[in-house]
């Protein structure tokens, strides 16, 4: 490279670095010229010492917010991004501050420390898409804005989390994102976060030792030009060429009035080894005690390091304590204090180089280390700053059966999940066990961590709960609690069967009567939804008989009434009677308190079950207000994983089952993209999936579902859990469309086995009868009138308009001649009563082909287009061309 040639020692990270600077600049420049652009990563990779930060400072022209990571301060939630977002968001009045944030402020605010966090658990997900919308907004506002992250391989994991969620976005936020790291550094889902953050960005070209020139050149630029070149060679070989131990070597040869010649170049090792590790410590100790406990107490705190904080806890007067950070900062250990602000000032001070603050904390003598965190957890929750605050120094306390920090470390638990970090609730709990808490304690810490740990643990939530119900401890409604949670945990690693064992085997010893009324019913729940063979023969008479006797006057009664219509509904019992169970289990017509979307007591499978049975009773009023409150509950609520992901995905299903295949695609699509990022295979994943792709076979794009399916993995095995509606009728209903017969006959056959082993009659709900009765109409008619038969029997055993049409429908298409058009002309009067309009678009272009009607066919076309059913339009089209033809 060529040679640049700065005219202060301060620049001499910039040395050899005209590339990276030119890229920078570029990207400062587009942002600068278009206001609507998409924003820019750029990543900085080098060794510490070669310069990242003060490349990160050429960024000039634009409104700058910065931050670093810290090699002591990963355990603190939302650190770096709070050091980014916090002062401009602080700056606003606090109107302001929640107008620009939105819906968001009362998600992102408490992570951001701007807001007071409510009293629910905050979802991580919600939380991260938060803060990525504040960046959007702020971006807007301070355009042209240019966020830089320093060290930030030692970002806290949620801010790491936040990085590539927003760098997964920034072609929506004109702003630049320069990151600065170290190769190799971090573990886990941090270094996971990182990787995927850089891998959206671009990087620069990787920043490599000064040559011996430019160390050369920046010797003469510090010390004067008469400095020789032997002493300078000596420089460059004691250095490494590394930039700031030069910057720092060269400061020291000042210090000492060295003279840069040949003769003197043999003292510049010993000069070096003070800039370093032990050398540095030793330089430390010259300064004095008081300068010494000064600096390691600047070294536990880590950050928001003042001088009156600094003084309490090294044990300090205000008059030594600003004495020694005058010393430390003409040391350059520390920042000094702005000299302009007198000696009353008390703003944060600062490592010189986070090589400097990681050697002082090093070389704390353990013990005391160890004593120092623990006094500054007493300095910081007596500042105001809260137990969340002081957790990440008990962290580092030796444990010693103290109460209080127990305590101190459960109360911060609680708080970072109410803004939204389990993993830093997690530890806190961990840490909580190790002290150890008292034997009528450590069942309920014991359950709290496992609490923590459901929604990113369940195999580690299965643990921590089985072992704190075996304790002495929970009992009552909490025990009650823990057994659900623990088969919650069990269900999500896909364990059911043992999620059902659980529930039944804690209801069997349980001597209260309203907590076995839960726990049954919550057993029930987990069969309800499942889609193998494991429940029992008799299960649904015994439900029927328990819920018989319930009158819905608390919440276990209005479970079990929601699981009987549920389960009434897919076994095609009667729809009426379904509606008749569904509605007795709300109040006045809403859900009822502890059971809504967002409550945890039970969780969200009976809300969806009861919208479920709405949905296919025809009964789709009541479905779509539940689906929409849903979706309105997590959003609001902040939950924007996969709670939303199947709100998404229900509110397509009520728009699917109403006919608005458009709306129901567009629901669809965006469950599908939230899925993807929660995780393939839940699930909930199967439910945007399955209802996407029976969308597009609706709307006539055969070639889109086949990719759509192909693309996702859209095949068996199948999910343990019910999907509704039926993946293997969908797939076997796609494989039909795509001319693969066989395959799709087969599929339909093993809907067709898998229904009967679960009494799953509904015929609208698995409707597999039907599609195979058309599929076997050329080779097997026998087989296919049975089939059409059985359909319609079921259909009127349900009896709603929907079914009743559907089976008439397929019972047309097996006849021909008048039989045919009669048939067909019953299919449009029941669905025209139905609020399922597509279908009702099918049956009568169906009828209209039967009976060679134009008119008939010009209402299907019409009804056809209103639904967005392109291939129902085609087909009404090409059926009145041969009318007319």
């Amino acid at each position: 490279m060529t040679e640049v040639r700065p005219t202060a020692a301060a620049s001499a990270s910039l040395w050899e670095r005209e590339e990276e600077v030119a890229a920078i600049t570029k990207a400062v420049d587009t942002l600068c010229a278009d206001r609507s652009s998409g924003g820019t990563l750029l990543v900085c990779r080098g060794e510490a010492g070669l310069g990242k930060t003060a490349l990160l400072a050429e960024t000039r022209g634009c409104t700058v917010w910065s931050a670093r990571g810290g090699e002591t301060l990963r355990s603190v939630p939302f650190n770096v991004v709070r050091q980014l977002l916090q002062p401009a968001l602080v700056s606003m009045l606090p109107e302001e501050a929640r107008e620009y944030l939105g819906d968001w402020y009362d998600i992102a605010g408490p992570a951001l420390g701007i807001a007071e966090p409510g009293e629910r658990q905050a979802d991580p997900q919600g939380v991260c898409d938060g803060l990525v919308a504040a960046v959007r907004r702020l971006a807007r506002r301070e355009w042209p804005l240019v966020l830089l992250i320093d060290d930030v391989h030692w970002a806290d994991q949620e801010t790491l989390r936040w990085l590539a969620a927003l760098a997964g976005r920034l072609d929506e936020t004109s702003a630049l994102l320069v990151i600065a790291r170290r190769p190799g550094e971090g573990t886990g889902d941090s270094t996971r976060h990182l990787d995927v953050a850089e891998a959206a960005g671009r990087p620069l070209a990787p920043l490599s030792a000064l040559t011996p020139e430019a160390t050369a050149g920046l010797t003469r630029a510090t010390l004067g030009a008469h400095a020789d070149g032997a002493f300078c060679r000596e420089v460059w070989a004691v250095t490494d060429g590394n930039p700031y131990e030069t910057v720092e070597l060269l400061a020291k040869v000042q210090d000492s009035q060295l003279e840069p010649v040949e003769a003197r170049a043999g003292e510049l090792r010993a000069l070096n080894r003070s800039a370093r590790g032990g050398g540095l410590v030793a330089r430390l100790e010259q300064l004095g005690i008081d300068a010494t406990r000064f600096a390691w107490a600047a070294a536990i705190l880590g950050t928001g390091i003042t001088v009156d904080m600094v003084a309490r806890l090294a044990t300090l007067d205000r008059a030594d304590a600003v004495r020694c950070a005058h010393l430390l900062g003409t040391a350059r250990i520390l920042t000094a204090p702005d000299p302009a602000a007198g000696q009353g000032a008390d703003g944060d001070l600062e490592f010189v180089h986070p090589l400097i603050a990681t050697a002082v904390y090093n070389s704390i003598p353990d013990a005391l280390r160890r004593a120092m965190h623990g006094i500054a957890a007493q300095l910081v929750a007596d500042s105001g700053l809260g137990a969340a605050a002081a957790s990440r120094h008990l962290l580092q306390v030796h444990p010693d059966d103290d109460q209080d920090v127990v305590r101190q470390l459960r109360e911060a638990a609680r708080e970072h999940l109410a803004v939204g970090a389990p993993d830093a609730a997690r530890r806190c709990l961990e840490r909580a066990l190790q002290e150890p808490p008292l034997p009528e304690a450590h069942a309920r810490v014991l359950y709290e961590l496992g609490c923590a740990t459901l929604l990113t643990a369940p195999a580690t939530t299965i643990g921590h709960l089985r072992t704190a119900l075996a304790m002495p401890g929970l009992d009552g409604d909490e025990r009650v609690d823990a057994v659900f949670r623990l088969s919650q945990a069990l269900l999500h690693n896909d364990q059911l069967e043992e999620a059902v064992r659980t529930v039944e085997a804690e209801s069997a010893r349980n001597p209260d009567p309203s907590a076995r009324l839960r726990l049954q019913a919550v057993q029930y729940m987990w069969e309800g939804i499942h889609a193998g063979e494991t429940a029992s023969p008799d299960r649904s008479a015994r439900l029927a008989e328990l819920a018989a006797t319930c009158t819905g006057r608390d919440n276990a009664e209005r479970a079990l009434l929601i699981l009987r219509g549920f389960d009434a509904m897919t076994h095609g019992e009667n729809a009426e009677e379904v509606v008749e169970l569904c509605d007795r289990a709300l109040v006045n017509g809403r859900l009822a308190p502890g059971l809504g979307w967002t409550d945890t007591e039970w969780g969200l499978e009976l809300p969806m079950m009861l919208a479920s049975a709405y949905a296919y009773c025809d009964r789709l009023d009541r479905a779509e207000a539940l689906f929409t409150e849903a979706l309105r509950a997590y959003e609001t609520a902040g939950w924007s994983g996969g709670h939303l992901a199947l709100a998404h995905a229900y509110v397509g299903l009520g728009h699917r089952r109403r006919g608005r295949l458009r709306e129901a695609e567009e629901s669809l699509r965006e469950s599908l993209r939230i899925a993807e990022r929660v995780g393939r295979g839940l699930p909930l994943y199967w439910s945007a999936i399955c209802n996407l792709i029976d969308t597009l076979l609706a709307r006539g794009r055969v070639e889109e579902a086949r990719s759509l399916a192909d693309q996702y993995g859209f095949a068996p095995p199948y999910p343990s859990t019910i999907v509704l509606p039926d993946p293997r009728t969908v797939r076997g209903r796609l494989l039909l469309a795509t001319g693969r017969t066989k395959e799709g006959v087969n599929e339909l056959e093993a809907a067709e086995k898998a229904a009967a082993a679960r009494g799953r009659h509904n015929p609208v709900v698995v409707p597999w009868a039907t599609d195979l009765a058309r599929a076997l109409a050329t080779e097997d008619p026998g087989r296919a009138a049975q089939l059409a038969s059985d359909a319609r029997r079921q259909a009127e055993r349900f009896g709603t308009d929907t079914a009743i049409g559907e089976a008439l429908r397929c019972a047309a298409a097996l006849e021909t001649g008048q039989r045919a058009v009669r048939l067909a002309a019953q299919a449009v009067t029941y669905l025209e009563a139905s609020p399922c309009q597509y279908e009702h678009a099918a049956a009568r272009v169906e009828y209209g082909i039967a009976a060679r009607s134009g008119a008939e066919l010009e209402r299907g076309l019409a009804l056809a287009r209103s639904c967005g059913s392109d291939g129902l339009v085609a087909k009404a089209r090409d059926a009145l061309e041969s009318l007319t033809g």
